[in-house]
């Protein structure tokens, strides 16, 4: 793979990276090229911001979810149709799983990646100070860093001090001024959802059109060009393939979706057929049923009143119908969902109990699942504030330090839990998910 690459990054979170990677895909876009762009880590909510508002291709790179081979096979797979890729980091550039080492970071993804590293340093209330962060960030330990964009930085101080930039062997691609004016706001779980923020599309274009005067655009694209090639080859995969229709859930409500997930599914010969729980009558015809997570307490009035749905729903898992749900999912079969108003509003009623919002993270972080009827374990993460009375003990959980704890309802055909599983970590669960649908096919 030889498409060029660039990695932005940044010495913590609230640093500005995602606001200056989206108004730097932007402009990459505004000039006519076709880019991908990529997130480090978990994360589902940038990714759908570059997608639907920039309309660049965008998917997760995560070397806890993938080993070495697999993440280079998985990002070149998406990268390699198109002229340059863009990959957004997460957290500080050394922060990982580890609270001790850079494992699983932003630096140990560009370094397996071979991605050139524009490092942003927040220089807000510095000026030549913010030299010794790019100084320390360079000298902790190996690193890909050959750029540096200064955030919340006037003109006349970059001036100044780029030249002490390139003695450096940095290059000083430029500074963004403070913007009061331009702000992507926060939720619980990250951004807010691309469509709720109004003029987006405007606001990301007056972003982009800034930073073609204060940043060197050029000089970007000239170090992504630089990345050396990247050897991969696919995983070795079954010649299994399932004639069968799988029942997505894809709206407001329910939009957590790892795109690598469905392109597993697809690959392996499933029609994937996206319906709203909010918007439709009623389930598709398929024969297997997935509910990702996303922000059903945001619509959990509009759901609760979709009495068909509901009933669709409940009747299809009645009838054995394979069905996985995660999270925000998860939340939507219970008897019971508290929704962002305060408000307790029933929901499918498939699930005994109810869920509701909690005073902050309730698990948070990376976790090996294990099930007696899966070999091995299938890797997955959580991330919620909402909590259940019935989390489910069919299943263990594994988190980083070594700590276990049960989850997950597993009757056989449904499998339902907070847990947000990455499918490419074991193959295996998807195959026998997908025969299960397609037995449920030839019985129905």
């Amino acid at each position: 793979m030889t498409t060029p690459r660039i990695m932005i990054a940044a010495q913590s979170s609230g640093s500005g990276k995602t606001t200056i990677s989206c108004g730097i895909l932007q402009a990459l876009v505004n000039r006519g090229l076709k880019v991908s762009s990529f997130k480090c880590g978990p994360d589902y909510i940038d990714p759908m911001f570059h997608k639907k508002v920039i309309g660049a291709d965008s998917t997760n790179v995560d070397p806890f979810f993938s080993d070495d081979e697999q993440l280079k096979y998985l990002f070149s797979r998406s990268a390699d149709r198109t002229d340059i890729a863009v990959i957004e980091g997460v957290m500080g550039f050394y922060d990982g799983s580890s609270l001790d080492s850079s494992k699983d970071s932003s630096c140990d993804i560009s370094l397996k990646l071979d991605a050139p590293v524009i490092l942003i340093v927040d220089s807000s209330g510095s000026s030549y100070s913010a030299l010794a962060v790019l100084k320390g960030f360079m000298d902790l330990e190996r690193n890909n860093i050959k750029g540096v964009i200064f955030n919340r930085m006037s003109e006349r101080v970059f001036d100044s001090i780029r030249h002490h930039v390139i003695d450096m062997g940095i290059t000083p691609i430029g500074y963004i001024p403070k913007m009061k004016d331009i702000k992507l706001e926060s939720r619980h779980l990250g951004l807010v959802m691309p469509d709720e923020i109004s003029d987006i599309k405007a606001m990301l274009n007056e972003v982009a059109n800034r930073f073609e005067r204060t940043l060197d655009i050029d000089a970007i694209i000239k170090l992504a060009g630089t990345a050396k090639d990247i050897v991969s080859k696919e995983p070795p995969t079954s010649d299994l393939r399932y004639d069968v229709k799988v029942a997505v859930a894809d709206d407001e409500a329910f939009c957590f979706i790892y795109h690598d997930n469905i392109e597993l599914l697809e690959s392996l010969g499933v029609k994937i057929v996206r319906f709203s729980p909010i918007h439709d009558k009623a389930m598709p015809d398929a024969d297997a049923l997935i509910l990702y997570g996303g922000y059903p307490e945001m619509h959990a009035k509009e759901l609760s009143e979709n009495h068909t749905m509901i009933a669709s729903i409940k009747n299809n898992l009645s009838k054995g119908m394979p069905c996985l749900a995660e999270c925000g999912g998860f939340m939507y079969l219970h008897e019971r969902m508290e929704g962002a108003d305060g408000i307790m509003y029933d929901m499918c009623g498939v699930i005994k109990g109810s869920t509701w919002k909690t005073e902050g993270l309730v698990r948070f972080g990376y976790v090996r699942l294990n099930s007696p009827n899966l070999e091995g374990t299938i890797k997955a993460h959580e991330f919620h504030h909402w909590d259940s009375d019935n989390n489910g003990e069919d299943w263990t959980a594994t988190d980083v330090k070594g700590n276990n704890y049960r989850c997950i309802h597993d009757n056989g055909n449904m499998i339902v839990g907070f847990p947000h599983m990455y499918y490419y970590s074991n193959p295996e669960f998807v195959h026998s998910f997908l025969k299960k649908a397609s037995n449920f096919k030839e019985g129905h």
